[in-house]
């Protein structure tokens, strides 16, 4: 019996032109009218989540970059897991000798620190995500403590491709994914959409097996092979598919909607 709903956000939840279809906000509306929570799990910083949550009209929790920060719907903090200074020192060392070209932003908590809020990929997703970047040296913010909750590599494709094979033989310790064709997240080693969505279930009383997952990317394996019921959008890569215990339409069909209909969730 499901009785707790967890779903990524971009490629998901959002459309291609990150909008929530009313078809897909309807049954979100009616699992929460049924006392099934709903939470958003993803990469994103808190500031890119609650404008999504806000158009909706709902408030409802959230797992913040990728599982780092683990907030209710009251904002309480059930989890903050950041990366450690060292680690944090020698990866950005590493990844600026080998990737020059990458765009590299730092997240701390509430705050996008960026080197150049200007910068065309910046632009872009604060265009997309609504969140306000930050004129930062990275340097300083860790000389003052501020340690990052997740670092983000903006890049293309092909280069992305590369720098998660060779930055993560050079990342002990921490956790570094793609979560789309131009972006590579990097967390401490600790962190995955799983362990957050663990400390969810836990403060909820929820069991894994009790949990249902929507994702679309490699981001989203672990959490799919954590909970009891996962599914794959449509428009998810082939190896997401194999992972999941289901199937639904892509993002730009309700593909969530579709599958809570289909499951006798909602409807």
């Amino acid at each position: 019996m499901v009785k707790m709903v967890f779903s990524d956000i971009d490629g998901t939840l959002l459309t291609d032109d990150k909008r929530v279809t009313a078809g897909t906000e309807q049954a979100v509306k009616e699992l929460l009218g049924r006392g099934i929570p709903f939470v958003l799990v993803s990469a994103r910083m808190p500031e890119a989540i609650t404008p999504i949550t806000e158009r909706m009209g709902i408030k409802i929790p959230m797992i913040c970059y990728s599982g780092a920060l683990v907030l209710t719907a009251a904002g309480e903090v059930l989890q903050s897991v950041t990366m450690e200074k060292e680690k944090t020192t020698a990866f950005l060392r590493e990844a600026a000798a080998r990737f020059p070209q990458a765009v590299v932003n730092f997240y701390a908590g509430h705050h996008w620190y960026v080197r150049d809020p200007q910068e065309a990929h910046v632009a872009f997703e604060r265009k997309i995500t609504g969140a306000v970047p930050e004129r930062a040296d990275f340097a300083d913010c860790l000389a003052r403590g501020v340690l990052p909750h997740k670092l983000l590599l903006m890049m293309e494709p092909a280069d992305c491709a590369r720098a998660e094979e060779e930055l993560r033989a050079h990342a002990a310790g921490l956790h570094v994914v793609r979560s789309a064709p131009t972006l590579l997240e990097v967390m401490d080693a600790s962190v995955t959409k799983a362990s957050g969505i663990e400390v969810m279930l836990r403060h909820a009383g929820v069991t894994a097996a009790d949990a249902l997952s929507f994702g679309d990317n490699y981001n989203d394996l672990e959490m799919l092979r954590y909970t009891g019921t996962s599914v794959a959008m449509g428009n998810a890569p082939e190896e997401v598919k194999a992972a999941a215990t289901a199937v639904t339409l892509s993002n730009e069909e309700d593909g969530i909607a579709a599958y809570l209909l289909q499951c006798g969730l909602v409807g």
